[in-house]
């Protein structure tokens, strides 16, 4: 007499979850994935916001609305680009929608990359003289603050350059940019940093405008509530 086996159980959402299963497991409301998208996401989308707004009040509040436009909207994600692209251009899309104050166009300059590169001695580049050994809490602080006092124009495309690790190229097309737009952004927004960072800084701008711990899962919970009462209205 054969025992019949029981079918495996889905595996659960966590950090190794590869993003194409925790989409799809969204898209069927499974909370724990859409948790671990918004805990993988957090940081980038946080940075994002905040390179375009002026406090992390307003920041926060476009990540959250930002959660809740594309998990509302998944039956709209094809899949032609990754799902944290998809979400990113959102959050963008939303932060420029909330400035809501006209800008005048820029022209596109011509900049010389090896010119671009001199401008600023990033961190890591050379060793930290004792001036400069901060906690790392100190430095976050230095960085956030030289950061945050740049205009959003050349904030946005600094942050996701230097932080987030996009190519120009990408940067540009999520921007609606020129690639020379784009570089010329990035050069003037080292220029303005130079000093402040040349000075008191040597370690690292991973740790800027960070989004994770107890902030990261309140956000989860107010996403996965509201989401909730959305489906049973």
């Amino acid at each position: 007499m054969t025992t019949a086996t029981k079918p495996s159980a889905e595996p659960r959402a966590g950090p190794d979850t590869p993003e194409e299963a925790l989409v799809a497991a969204a898209r069927a409301r499974d909370d724990a994935a859409i948790r671990e998208l918004i805990r993988r996401l957090n940081p980038r989308l946080f940075r994002v916001a905040r390179g375009i707004l002026p406090s992390d009040a307003e920041a926060e509040e476009v990540v959250q609305d930002a959660y809740l436009a594309a998990f509302t909207r998944l039956d709209e994600f094809r899949g032609r680009a990754r799902f944290s692209t998809w979400v990113t251009r959102i959050a963008i899309n939303t932060a420029l929608m909330r400035v809501r104050r006209a800008r005048p166009q820029e022209g596109y300059d011509t900049v010389n990359e090896e010119d671009s590169s001199r401008i600023i001695s990033f961190p890591g580049q050379q060793a930290d003289s004792p001036e400069a050994s901060l906690g790392r809490s100190q430095m976050r602080g230095v960085l956030e603050a030289a950061v945050a006092d740049l205009p959003s124009d050349l904030r946005l495309p600094f942050l996701l350059y230097e932080v987030e690790g996009m190519a120009i190229r990408d940067i540009a097309h999520d921007l609606s940019l020129n690639p020379i737009t784009v570089k010329t952004r990035l050069f003037r927004a080292r220029r303005r940093l130079r000093a402040t960072l040349e000075q008191q800084v040597h370690g690292g701008f991973g740790t800027i405008f960070p989004f994770d711990g107890m902030r990261c899962v309140a956000m989860a919970d107010r996403v996965v509530a509201m989401l909730k009462a959305q489906r049973h209205n």
